[in-house]
Parts: C-alpha cells; sequence; structure tokens
C-alpha cells in the first residue's frame, strides 16, 4: 500500500527539523506537532513552554501566533485552543495527561476546552458542569455531540441570541461592503485600504474556524 502523500505543512515542518539540533526545545515541539492529531497533550505542554518562556523571540519570531502559523503550522485559534485544553486538564483533569501512553483515546482538545469554558466563562450548574464532563472525559464522545450539547446549554443562558459565528458573519459582510464602496473613492489613504483588508482577513480566518466546529445536522 503507498503511503498518503504528505502535506505542505509536513514537508515543511521537515525541512526545518533537517536544520536543527534532535536535543533541542525546537525540534521537540516540531516533533509532536507533526502528530498531535494522536497526541495534543504534549504539543500544547510544549506550546505552553514555548509561549511562556519567550523561545519563539529566540528563533526568530516576532510573537507567538507568527511561530504557530509558519513554523508549527498550525493557525492561531487551534494554537490558543490547544494551551487553554492543556491548562485546563493540568489543573482540573491531570489523570487525562497519561491517556496518550495508554490504549484509551484521548478527548477532542476542542471538547476539553468547552469544557473548559462551561467551567471558568459560562454560568453552567454544577450538574450542567458535571453532565458535559462525563460526556467529554469518561465517554469520550465526539466533538459535533460535545458542541452541541455546550451550545444548547450556552444558549439557553444567552436568552438564544446570535452565535459568534453570527457576528463574524455581519462583520464580514460589513468589511466587505465598505471595502466595495472605499473602491469607488480615490482620496482614501492606502494604508486605510491595507488596514481594512487585514481585519476582513482576520475576521474570514476566525469565522472559518468556528464553522469548522459546527455539527452537522
Amino acid at each position: 500500500m503507498s503511503e498518503q502523500p504528505k502535506t505542505k505543512g509536513e514537508l515543511v515542518i521537515e525541512k526545518i527539523m533537517e536544520e536543527l539540533d534532535p536535543a533541542s526545545d525546537r525540534y521537540q515541539v516540531l516533533a509532536v506537532a507533526s502528530t498531535f492529531k494522536s497526541s495534543w497533550v504534549a504539543l500544547g505542554q510544549k506550546l505552553l513552554h514555548v509561549k511562556h518562556n519567550g523561545l519563539f523571540q529566540q528563533w526568530g519570531y516576532e510573537n507567538f501566533e507568527d511561530y504557530c502559523s509558519r513554523e508549527v503550522r498550525i493557525k492561531k485559534p487551534t494554537a490558543q485552543k490547544l494551551t487553554l485544553a492543556y491548562s485546563f486538564i493540568e489543573k482540573e483533569e491531570p489523570q487525562l495527561m497519561a491517556r496518550h501512553t495508554e490504549l484509551k483515546p484521548l478527548p477532542d482538545y476542542r471538547s476539553v476546552e468547552l469544557l473548559r469554558q462551561a467551567r471558568e466563562e459560562k454560568d453552567f450548574s454544577s450538574e450542567e458542569y458535571a453532565d458535559l464532563r462525563r460526556a467529554v472525559v469518561e465517554e469520550n464522545r465526539s466533538h459535533p455531540t460535545i458542541l452541541k450539547r455546550f451550545n444548547d446549554v450556552a444558549s439557553s443562558k444567552d436568552g438564544g441570541g446570535p452565535s459568534p459565528a453570527d457576528h463574524f458573519k455581519a462583520g464580514l459582510s460589513a468589511a466587505r461592503r465598505l471595502s466595495n464602496i472605499l473602491d469607488q473613492v480615490e482620496a482614501v489613504p492606502e494604508q486605510l485600504r491595507n488596514d481594512l483588508e487585514i481585519l476582513t482577513n482576520w475576521m474570514q480566518e476566525n469565522l472559518e474556524g468556528l464553522v469548522a466546529e459546527k455539527p452537522e445536522d
């Protein structure tokens, strides 16, 4: 059976690793990044170490998000979820950190991040949190299932208002309309046009991250 062709991101990571000392922190992060789907706890731990110690600056990157995007090949929302999920299980569910060395599958890091939000940011009752925790930690339900349960509880507390994705869609639509209008106005400074393009791209990237997590009907 032929091997699956490598992605562009995997090839970039391999090329960088060829130039590094296998014992270095930088090499070790990339080593786990290539298999983070099965060992996201290890990647979350290493990314947190890089972030807290500012190692990305030593490696020539202006900020942590730039390092994650250009070298580890993961987007800012993914890096944020990984580090927050790791910090949460280190504090609240330390027994999960051993699962990647056992036969038990790890919960999806996105589901763990929702569990963190339920405890730290949303007004989940003790019973609601316990139900969500059981589904994530003990039953290891799929992420779409966890996301639906989380949204059902969260929306009932928010009065069923617009979702974050709805806000990004509205903002993206407004930014594109404004861009079309400005194309007809010659006096608009180029820097302002560039700033609007950066904002539009940022909203598009975040919207894609939210849509990717939306459960299928």
